[in-house]
């Protein structure tokens, strides 16, 4: 059993509530009805409950995974960990009822917490451990057909040091507020490419480096940095401020030097990130694209028609760095980091500008010079240190094509 708290406990606890659940209730309804129960039970029954679930989150170091799941009709009532990129459930899980992993779930959270599930269908936050408040989570509870599912990520609290990730000189300096007071910089990738992890570290080299105030706004907000050289505010929305866009227009009141703005998720927040970086502040950011020129194209994309003209010539002016990624695997079984990088060279710049973003491939792969360089050209590197294979590189390319030319 993988944990020290007995499932049968836990079972005997939560079966004299669920026993009073009707057959017919479902959705909205059922979720009220056990948060009432929950409302009822014992703080020392709900401990017991919360403490049950804190031994996977503990045990994730046992397995060295990133992401647990839970709940809801797609995890047939087991505990999945995703280990080294790949989900699977724990052999040693029980098998939980869909009331049982609800209840569970539900514990975690606060009553605010319950009305916006309810309200919206899906909850973020981010979740600290009771008995090691440094370790945190973030975390995603949603609806999976009437029911809840849960997934949490482990925030790593150890920053991976900037030479990891292995970038130009150059590009070091357009990151850095001590070289560039201004600008966009985007870090991009799908979900679990380590986008997080990467910005994490890029805030920490200015932390460690140069004097200033760094407003971070995140939902939720995951790693927590300690003040060094910098003031560093955490403003996580729901929590410290209602939206984004709120924390953005309120940054601009505090003095800030470095505006960290968690996700451009909408054409809303990307005209506020243009905004902020307008007045020139140094802005940081990610979105889920695979590659420069679709982050690019996303953010003219995202925008209303009659709007992105001007949205264009804007992120020509602003764009400072675009940094795509994704976490490959390893011929050992592991995963290691393969990215593309793009500067706002003059040329870039007049490509966005007249609407050539075609043409930007081929200055990343010429733009050595700069610290420029393709994903294929990343992927290449790495066959030929020998950490991933041939087959892995042409999975993970962008151009397939071009990493073939590239190993031939």
């Amino acid at each position: 059993m993988i944990t020290t708290i007995d499932y049968d406990q836990v079972s005997n606890i939560l079966r004299p509530y669920i026993s009073h659940i009707k057959d017919h209730e479902e959705g909205e309804f059922l979720i009220r009805s056990l948060i009432n129960m929950l409302e009822e039970m014992p703080r020392e029954e709900r401990n017991i409950l919360r403490d049950h679930i804190e031994e996977y989150l503990a045990k994730m170091d046992d397995y060295d995974a990133s992401d647990i799941d839970l709940g809801g009709r797609g995890c047939i009532g087991k505990i999945w960990y995703r280990i080294h990129g790949i989900k699977k459930p724990i052999e040693t899980s029980p098998t939980y009822s869909k009331l049982e992993t609800n209840m569970l779930i539900l514990n975690l959270i606060n009553s605010n917490q319950w009305e916006y599930l309810i309200e919206h269908k899906s909850v973020d936050l981010s979740y600290v451990l009771s008995s090691d408040v440094e370790q945190r989570y973030r975390a995603t509870i949603y609806f999976d057909m009437n029911h809840l599912g849960m997934n949490m990520r482990k925030i790593n609290s150890e920053i991976r040091p900037f030479k990891g990730l292995r970038l130009h000189p150059e590009v070091a300096k357009y990151l850095s507020l001590k070289y560039l007071k201004y600008g966009l910089t985007l870090v991009t990738g799908i979900t679990g490419s380590g986008k997080s992890t990467t910005l994490d570290t890029i805030i920490d080299a200015n932390n460690r480096s140069v004097q200033g105030h760094i407003v971070v706004i995140s939902s939720p907000i995951e790693l927590v940095h300690d003040p060094k050289k910098c003031i560093i505010r955490h403003r996580e929305v729901g929590r410290d401020v209602g939206s984004f866009r709120e924390g953005i227009v309120q940054a601009m009141r505090q003095d800030p030097d470095i505006v960290v703005i968690g996700e451009l998720r909408d054409d809303v927040a990307i005209m506020n990130a243009l905004e902020v970086t307008d007045s020139g502040h140094k802005v940081f950011s990610t979105l889920h694209t695979a590659s420069a020129m679709e982050s690019i194209d996303r953010i003219i994309g995202e925008v209303e028609i009659h709007e992105q003209e001007r949205v264009r010539v804007r992120l020509a002016d602003v764009l400072t760095c675009v940094i795509s990624q994704k976490l490959v695997q390893t011929l050992d079984g592991k995963r290691v980091l393969a990215k593309e990088v793009l500067i706002g060279t003059p040329p870039v710049r007049a490509a966005i500008r007249n609407n050539n973003v075609a043409e930007i491939y081929q200055m990343l792969n010429e733009g050595s010079k700069f610290g420029m360089h393709t994903l294929e050209q990343d992927l290449k590197r790495l066959v030929d240190e020998r950490k991933i294979s041939n087959e892995e590189a042409i999975n993970q390319a962008n151009n397939k094509d071009r990493i073939k030319q590239l190993l031939k």
